[in-house]
């Protein structure tokens, strides 16, 4: 079940808020457990049972530590097997296929018969659920916070549905007031359902009427330079409203519930640094990268070397997170490689005006990492690479104008219009933006939300305009998904 769907909306959602509104408060968290439970069954009952063991095994693990004594050497033992028991779970389901592919490739290269495996199934959101249960128990042995014994409470927290599958990336000491006391009113809830909204309009609006121009793009055998570019330009704008659409809508959703997520995108493409990129885009994952591997690693305590080498360690483990392929590895290490030498050049990641050659060179590098991220393999990101650098015209291919439509020109020039209106806009009309709950930074919600700043009207009667407006696409959506096949979420396959 995913959130563009029409059992989730028509079916899943109502029945699940009326039931949420009609229990009593100290029946909600374990409504939210049954619910999330039911969503996640319904893609496959037979990996819940997984979902229940990881759940089981961080809550004692989480206990043993905290009594064991916050960073003894009795609890290091404990969080160290708890550690290793959820990473060879992520380990082996996301991972098993990548190693004994590659293992016998060697194997027959040297002559020797394969290693037989049967192909193994990449749970859903079993990335997230793992780093979250991870961070649980590295918090708790830190003494960051005390472990709760409430097992329906901290279940729910595993697996809260609106992020349960492509984030945000949660940590339990920043939710664990909200499962004991969060408060509920019809303000924070029309601020839910406004943004759960907004993200949906991004999805299916802008990212789906995107995707089959970027598959296109991405299966043409020999794109020309302009197949390629359009291809690479098409997949970044996709990339983001689909992302940051599930990430608005999962935040949304925590709204209408009670809870306060943070924010996870913050208008990432108008960085002037691949530092400042990853300040803004998926916020949940670089905070916790930074927090659970990078100082782990030493950070920057170390010496220079050390700096430069735990950033390129970071980014390249993060990259392998995203997926099993070397693929990921590489977009992984070209993001590491940029971060050591920002950090040997002294780039400012926070400027307070606009370098266009800055901004330029930025989200070239960005887009030139999005190529191999979006490749189904090596030999696709080489042909892909090779078109766009050959310079040999600018034009479509014949296959490529075959397979463009006007609608999908129209919605690419939309798209970046609104990231250039709510880019420019957080330079030049700062005091308007909205603030992230906690971090005091401005949010990414402004694909309509924004535009109530730029409308001369009163504050109230904008507010009201803008809301209209976005009731109407959100309809528009709907007709638009009713009519469209299934698509799900670009994250879900991590």
């Amino acid at each position: 079940m995913v959130f563009s769907s029409n059992v989730f909306l028509f079916l899943f959602l109502p029945i699940f808020l009326g039931l949420y509104y009609l229990s009593a408060p100290r029946y909600r968290n374990l409504l939210i457990l049954i619910g999330s439970y039911v969503f996640y069954a319904w893609w496959r009952v037979d990996f819940l049972l997984l979902f229940v063991v990881v759940t089981l095994w961080n809550y004692g693990f989480g206990l043993r530590i905290h009594r064991a004594g916050v960073r003894s050497q009795a609890a290091r033992r404990w969080v160290l097997w708890g550690v290793v028991g959820n990473l060879a779970t992520l380990g082996y389901f996301k991972y098993a296929n990548f190693g004994v592919t590659n293992l016998n490739k060697a194997l027959e290269a040297a002559g020797f018969e394969p290693f037989l495996l049967t192909q193994v199934i990449l749970p859903i959101g079993i990335s997230f659920y793992i780093f979250q249960s991870l961070s649980y128990l590295i918090d708790v042995y830190r003494g960051d916070t005390e472990p709760t014994e409430n097992l329906i409470n901290f279940a729910a927290f595993i697996a809260l549905f609106p992020q349960l599958i492509a984030g945000p990336v949660l940590r339990y000491k920043d939710l664990a007031d909200q499962f004991t006391d969060r408060s509920h009113s019809l303000d924070k809830f029309s601020e839910g359902a406004t943004r759960f909204m907004q993200g949906f309009v991004k999805k299916v609006f802008i990212a789906d009427s995107l995707a089959p121009l970027v598959d296109h793009c991405f299966a043409l055998q020999d794109p020309s330079t302009g197949d390629a570019w359009l291809g690479m330009l098409a997949y970044t704008a996709q990339l983001y409203f689909d992302f940051s659409g599930y990430s608005d809508m999962a935040i949304g959703l925590g709204l209408m519930m009670g809870f306060r997520f943070m924010e996870n995108f913050n208008q990432p493409y108008i960085s002037q640094s691949i530092t400042e990129f990853w300040r803004r885009w998926h916020i949940s994952l670089s905070t916790w990268l930074r927090d659970y591997l990078y100082v782990p690693l030493g950070g920057n305590r170390k010496g220079t070397f050390n700096t430069y080498r735990n950033l390129f360690l970071t980014m390249l483990l993060g990259g392998f997170w995203h997926g099993a392929n070397w693929t990921f590895l590489i977009w992984g290490a070209w993001h590491g490689m940029w971060l050591a030498i920002e950090r040997a050049l002294g780039v400012n990641a926070a400027p307070k005006a606009i370098n266009p050659l800055k901004w330029a060179l930025t989200f070239l590098l960005v887009m030139l990492g999005w190529v191999i991220f979006r490749a189904e393999n090596l030999d696709v990101a080489w042909r892909m690479y090779a078109a766009l650098f050959a310079f040999d015209g600018w034009q479509l291919s014949e296959l490529g104008r075959a397979s463009v439509s006007d609608l999908q020109i129209a919605t690419l020039l939309l798209a970046y219009a609104v990231l250039a209106f709510c880019g420019l806009r957080q330079f030049y009309r700062r005091p308007l933006a909205a603030k992230a709950p906690g971090t005091g930074a401005p949010d990414d919600s402004g694909l309509l939300a924004s535009a109530a700043g730029a409308v001369a009207l009163p504050v109230e009667r904008s507010r009201y305009l803008v809301r209209a407006a976005l009731l109407l696409l959100f309809c528009a959506s709907i007709l638009k998904l009713s009519a469209q096949s299934y698509s799900p979420f670009l994250y879900f396959q991590f």
